[in-house]
């Protein structure tokens, strides 16, 4: 029994270790070896796409006007360009202020009621009329030569969607605060496009062919996540990560507002588990390697955790565990200790501790949504 616990601690400990710390090293090294750099092709204003970027909104009165202004600075021909306001039932005054715009190419989909962000989607489909959609949403601002810099992949037919880069800003100055876990878990984009198994795509900036868009569940809780994989799944087209095309959005302003939004993603990453399970097929390649190590070990790291804990209590009779039992304890004591003293500098570590375990705490509550059916396809935005 003892040989058996000691297996399975160990177990749990270097799963959470290859997820966090192995993977990003092998994927790395994969992509050195074994990917490439996809290609794009410069198109003539002539040869552009027509793109409808569309946006779900639900009570964004705050920053819509600005949203508008900031799409129709894009550097893209009017004649080959519609801005698409979904309203979710908003009842404050974002459809009034859309109706505002007279530009002939901003258009509002008013929806009366509150029906959830992926029906909207689903609905919003099949009104639009570009050859590309390119998803964003309210408080995010797109680069000007953004859209530009992706619809080039669209040239090639294989192509089915194509993800750019989110930068994180601060509300209060506006300068670039990307953290080392958002930077982290852009190199892991970086490699696994490489490889052609990108997971997804960043909700802020995302854009999917037309044609490949036959509709998602109305439940979906992460749509960024689940549209460009079930595209690939139904039409087994790339997905290809384009870091020179940028959006910028704010970051959340408190602690309480990023842990819910993480523990909504985490309710929809058990989600997707379950649906998009036929993508750890090995007949989808790297596809199903990216999505094993990078999703679907990462969001069981809570039940490894507390199985680390379970197990290592099971073993302290023997002095090697007592001293791996003090390593778990300090390791979460920091992280409340992280949590305690703020964002000062020179106190990175301890937030890098905090972080590792309220990322994890939230996936937590998020599966106990899912399992729960707490978590529904509509949710409260994040305040701004």
């Amino acid at each position: 029994m003892t040989i058996a616990i000691e297996i399975a601690f160990w177990v749990c400990v270097a799963s959470i270790g290859y997820a966090y710390a192995i993977y990003p090293i092998v994927v790395w090294t994969l992509a050195r070896l074994f990917g490439r750099s996809p290609v794009s092709v410069a198109l003539t204003d002539n040869e552009l796409p027509t793109v409808s970027l569309l946006i779900a909104a639900h009570n964004e009165e705050q920053v819509i006007a600005r949203r508008i202004e900031n799409a129709l600075a894009l550097d893209y021909p009017g004649d080959r360009l519609e801005i698409v306001i979904a309203s979710d039932g908003s009842s404050d005054t974002t459809a009034q202020i859309v109706r505002g715009f007279r530009d002939p190419r901003v258009r509002l989909l008013e929806s009366p009621i509150r029906r959830g962000k992926t029906t909207v989607l689903n609905a919003a489909f099949r009104h639009v009329r570009g050859e590309i959609v390119l998803l964003s949403d309210a408080n995010t601002f797109t680069d000007r030569e953004a859209l530009r810099r992706m619809v080039r992949w669209f040239a090639d037919p294989a192509v089915g969607s194509v993800c750019g880069r989110l930068v994180l800003t601060d509300p209060a100055t506006g300068r670039n605060v990307d953290s080392l876990y958002w930077r982290y878990e852009t190199f892991l984009k970086r490699c696994e496009g490489r490889l052609g198994g990108l997971l997804g795509a960043n909700g802020a900036i995302y854009a999917v062919r037309r044609s490949s868009f036959a509709g998602i569940w109305s439940d979906t809780i992460v749509d960024d996540f689940v549209i460009p994989l079930v595209t690939r799944l139904r039409h087994n087209r790339a997905i290809v990560y384009d870091s020179s095309a940028v959006a910028f959005e704010e970051t959340p302003h408190d602690f309480s507002a990023e842990f819910r939004r993480r523990s909504r993603i985490g309710a929809g990453g058990f989600q997707s588990i379950v649906r998009l399970r036929a993508l750890l097929s090995p007949r989808h390649g790297w596809t199903a390697f990216t999505f094993f190590s990078h999703k679907v070990l990462r969001w069981s790291c809570p039940f490894l955790l507390i199985g680390a804990v379970v197990t290592n209590l099971a073993l302290l009779h023997e002095p090697l565990y007592r001293w791996t039992m003090a390593l778990q304890l300090a390791g979460y004591g920091f992280s409340l200790l992280g949590l305690a003293t703020g964002t000062r500098p020179a106190l990175k570590p301890l937030r890098l501790a905090t972080m590792f375990t309220a990322m994890n705490a939230a996936l937590l509550v998020g599966f106990w949504r899912w399992a729960s059916g707490g978590q529904q396809g509509v949710w409260q935005r994040t305040a701004r």
